[in-house]
């Protein structure tokens, strides 16, 4: 069962009902047992990046979440704000982040984007820099609804998995081991955020 953890913020329904039109069973849930008998993960975010880690770290789900994660090694996918919270931390706010991943979320660069609007709203070709299960038979080029202000900055740049340009090149989708992040819109990508969607829940890891 594929649990989309409900701790007060993100796109949940959405993002559920992408996953019952594939046909493939999931849930919503702040539940304990539910989440400690999940095969996999889906960690949302929508919003400014301090009040989802507060969010978080208030629901009581952490503990079980990383057990998960770390110990049972279950696939585990963040989608925007949830994947910037992966990371080391944001330049939005103060709370730490997870520190899942050796990576920071930085603000776009808006004095190299003079006649670009920021957030960064509408949708973006995504460049796979590494063949990954995550992207598997995804056509070329593969496009990605977006909406955000920030974005990943990966240390190592074995963890990066796709690239998109606004402006500038920024790293839109990482994985370390059986983690994985995206800061796209999956739920809101039609048939490329399905096939995504699809072969997350196919992973075996």
């Amino acid at each position: 069962m594929i649990s989309i953890i409900n701790y007060g913020v993100g796109n949940l329904t959405s993002i559920l009902n992408m996953f019952k039109h594939l046909g493939l069973k999931a849930q919503i849930t702040n539940g304990l047992t539910k989440i400690e008998q999940s095969d996999k993960l889906l960690l949302p975010g929508i919003g400014h990046f301090d009040t989802c880690m507060k969010n978080l770290n208030d629901s009581g789900l952490r503990a079980v979440v990383e057990k998960k994660v770390f110990e049972d090694k279950i696939p585990t996918l963040g989608i925007c704000v949830g994947a910037q919270m992966m990371t080391y931390g944001s330049d939005e706010g103060q709370e730490k982040g997870l520190n899942w991943i050796e990576a920071k979320t930085v603000k776009f660069n808006i004095l190299n984007l003079p006649h670009l609007k920021i957030p960064h709203i509408g949708w973006g070709d995504i460049i796979i820099v590494e063949p990954n299960v995550l992207f598997n038979d995804l056509p070329e080029p593969s496009r990605f609804y977006f909406a955000h202000s920030y974005h990943f900055e990966l240390k190592n740049y074995s963890n990066i998995i796709a690239t998109c340009n606004y402006g500038y090149n920024f790293h839109c989708a990482f994985q370390t081991e059986n983690i994985f992040g995206v800061q796209f819109h999956p739920e809101k990508s039609h048939k490329f955020g399905m096939k995504v969607l699809a072969n997350f829940a196919a992973m075996q890891i």
